[in-house]
């Protein structure tokens, strides 16, 4: 199984199932690495696709906890559940997000990762600046 990721130069993955930075080429290479594979991505994740829709031209698998019905994916809502679904494919990749990654770590032989350069701090409890903001 492989895995497909985009990182910022911290190693973050983007926040609340988006992603922060979006870079034309790293979604071509997306989109031809996935293409006609299945693909194993958590619902939040799926939640900041497009239209909040499954990818066309991939077999989606989504992991929830959730009892939820999908049209255009399977639901599977245990790590083991979405194995036994994608082992009837040729090829699957996972999508993320973070704890999806987690969760398939142990099963992956490949990642293919683009690293940014680029960092950034999400949501902090308290703002940083607040000392320079004058009323």
């Amino acid at each position: 199984m492989e895995a497909i990721v985009a990182v910022f130069s911290d190693w973050g993955i983007g926040s609340e199932g988006t992603q922060q930075v979006v870079l034309k080429a790293d979604r071509a290479h997306f989109r031809e690495l996935t293409k006609d594979a299945a693909v194993i991505v958590g619902r939040r994740t799926l939640a900041d696709f497009p239209g909040g829709k499954p990818l066309k031209g991939r077999s989606n698998i989504v992991v929830t906890r959730q009892d939820i019905a999908i049209e255009g994916a399977e639901v599977a809502h245990s790590t083991e559940e979405a194995l036994s679904l994608a082992a009837k494919y040729p090829r699957t990749l996972v999508i993320g997000g973070a704890s999806i990654y987690r969760q398939f770590l142990p099963y992956l032989d490949l990642v293919h990762v683009t690293q940014m350069r680029a960092s950034f701090i999400l949501f902090l409890n308290r703002n940083p600046f607040a000392h320079l903001i004058k009323e």
